[in-house]
C-alpha cells in the first residue's frame, strides 16, 4: 500500500492521495469545475489541506518529524540481502521476447510462490502487471464499460477512486463493521448492487483495518457474484503479514469457484521490494469464463506490455532470496503492533482495534475535538505525522491510523509522544 499523506477536503470526500516510493502529491479529491481542454476524470480540488501545508511548514524550518505513517519498506531500516538484485543485471535481460502475461518461467515461479502458500493455480492462469495498481486499472478496462460500478470496501485507502475515476468506473462504497473485529457487511453489498455493478473488491487484510476476509464471507460473496454476474476482485498484497494467527481466514479468492475471481499479489508488499515495479493477478472461477476472461485479458496487457523483462528473468530467484525480507517486516510489525499495545494499555483514552494482519493499527481516541485538530496539534506540538481517521473514510470520529513499519526506536517514540499529547487533550 501506498502511503497516504492529507488533501484537501473532510469526510464523504476521502480526503488522502497515496504514494510509494514516490512521494505523495499533496492535493484533494473534491471535484471542481476545469478547463474544457481537460478531462473531467482530473476534476479534483488542488489546494493543499491544513496538515499538508503544516507538514510543509515544518520541512521548510528543518524541523525532525517522527512519520508514523511511514510504509516504504525501503525507508524502514530493513536489512537486505548485499546481492539481492544480482540477478536483474544478467544479460538474458538485453533480449526483448514481449509476452503479453509476461514470460512463462516468471509466471511459474507465482504460481510457485501460490502453492507455497498452500494455494493451487496453474502458471497458464497468472498474469504479470508493473503493479497492483495497473492490474486494478487492466481489470477495470475487461469488465466495465464507462459508468459501470465496482463496489469498494469502507474504511480503506481511497485510491479506489482514483483508479476507477482514471477508468471512467464508478466506485460505490460497502461497509466494514466493527463490533470488537471487523467483519464485511455482505447484506449492505447485495443492497449496492445494481445492473450497473461489475466487480466486487475485497481487501485481505484490509488497509488499515487489518481484517481478513473469513470463509463465510467468501462463500456468501462468491454465491452473491456467481449469481448476479459480477467478479470478485481480491487485494492480498498484505497477506504474508499476520498478526493473529490463530483466527480463522482465509488464504485467498481462489479458494472457491463459483464466481470469476482475481487475486491480487506483487513484490511491493511481498517482498518489500516497491521499486522493482512488478505485479500479479491469477484467475479461477467457472472454466468457460476463465477462458473467456483470459482471451480478453490477454489483448489489453498485449496493448502495453508494461512490465520490464530484467525483473521478470530475476524474479525465480527475487522470490527466494527475498523471503528474508519478508520475515524482517512480519517481526517488525508484529513487534511494533505488540509495543503498541502495550503503550495505550496505560493511557485509558486510548483503544487499540483489533487487527488480524497487514502493517497497520487504528487507535480510538477520545472525539473532543475533529481529527484533523488533534492530527495537526500531534505534527505541530509533538513533530509526529499521523493520519485522521476521515482519510480512509471511518464513518465516525475519532480514530488515528499510523503505520507498524518504521524502526523500533522511531516507533516508540512517537507513540509515546501521540499518546501524551492525546491524553493531555482528553
Amino acid at each position: 500500500m501506498r502511503r497516504p499523506i492529507a488533501r484537501g477536503g473532510r469526510r464523504g470526500v476521502g480526503g488522502l492521495a497515496l504514494a510509494g516510493a514516490a512521494p505523495p502529491h499533496p492535493r484533494a479529491k473534491l471535484r471542481y469545475p476545469v478547463p474544457s481542454v481537460f478531462s473531467s476524470r482530473l476534476s479534483f480540488d488542488l489546494r493543499p489541506n491544513r496538515l499538508t501545508a503544516a507538514l510543509a511548514r515544518l520541512g521548510e524550518a528543518r524541523v525532525p518529524v517522527d512519520d508514523l505513517t511511514e510504509s516504504n519498506p525501503t525507508r524502514a531500516g530493513l536489512a537486505y540481502p548485499a546481492r539481492l538484485l544480482d540477478a536483474l543485471g544478467g544479460r538474458a535481460g538485453l533480449e526483448y521476447d514481449p509476452q503479453p502475461f509476461g514470460l512463462m518461467a516468471a509466471r511459474e515461479a507465482v504460481a510457485g510462490d501460490y502453492r507455497r502458500r498452500g494455494i493451487q493455480v496453474p502458471r497458464e492462469r497468472v498474469a504479470l502487471t508493473a503493479s497492483t495498481s495497473e492490474a486494478y486499472s487492466l481489470l477495470f478496462k475487461l469488465l466495465c464499460d464507462p459508468g459501470d460500478e465496482v463496489l469498494v470496501p469502507v474504511p480503506s485507502y481511497p485510491l479506489f477512486e482514483h483508479l476507477a475515476g482514471l477508468d471512467a468506473v464508478a466506485p460505490r462504497p460497502y461497509r466494514l463493521e466493527y463490533h470488537g473485529s471487523w467483519a464485511v457487511d455482505v447484506d449492505g453489498i447485495r443492497r449496492a448492487t445494481t445492473d450497473r455493478t461489475r466487480a466486487v473488491v475485497v481487501v485481505s487484510p484490509n488497509n488499515p483495518t487489518g481484517s481478513y476476509l473469513k470463509r463465510a464471507e467468501l462463500d456468501a460473496l462468491a454465491a452473491h457474484c456467481g449469481e448476479r454476474g459480477l467478479a470478485l476482485i481480491g487485494d492480498e498484497v498484505f497477506a504474508e503479514y499476520v498478526l493473529e494467527a490463530d483466527l480463522p481466514r482465509t488464504a485467498s479468492v481462489l479458494g472457491q469457484r463459483q464466481a470469476l475471481a482475481f487475486s491480487l499479489g506483487g513484490l511491493s508488499k511481498g517482498l518489500g521490494l516497491p521499486q522493482l515495479k512488478l505485479g500479479w493477478m491469477a484467475v479461477t472461477g467457472p472454466d468457460d469464463l476463465v477462458r473467456q476472461a483470459l482471451e480478453r485479458l490477454e489483448l489489453v496487457c498485449d496493448t502495453y506490455l508494461s512490465v520490464a523483462t530484467p525483473v521478470q528473468i530475476a524474479l525465480p530467484s527475487l522470490l527466494g532470496d527475498g523471503a528474508i525480507v519478508r520475515t524482517q517486516i512480519r517481526e517488525r510489525v508484529a513487534r511494533n503492533h505488540q509495543a503498541l499495545a502495550e503503550a495505550a494499555a496505560g493511557c485509558p483514552a486510548v483503544g487499540v482495534l483489533r487487527a488480524e494482519g497487514g502493517w497497520h493499527a487504528v487507535l480510538r481516541v477520545p472525539a473532543m475535538q475533529s481529527e484533523e485538530s488533534l492530527v495537526l496539534q500531534i505534527l505541530e506540538k509533538e513533530h509526529v505525522l499521523v493520519h485522521p481517521g476521515y482519510f480512509y473514510d471511518f464513518p465516525s470520529e475519532a480514530f488515528l491510523v499510523v503505520s507498524l513499519l518504521p524502526r523500533p526506536d522511531v516507533f516508540d517514540r512517537a507513540v509515546s509522544r501521540v499518546i501524551a499529547r492525546i491524553e493531555a487533550a482528553a
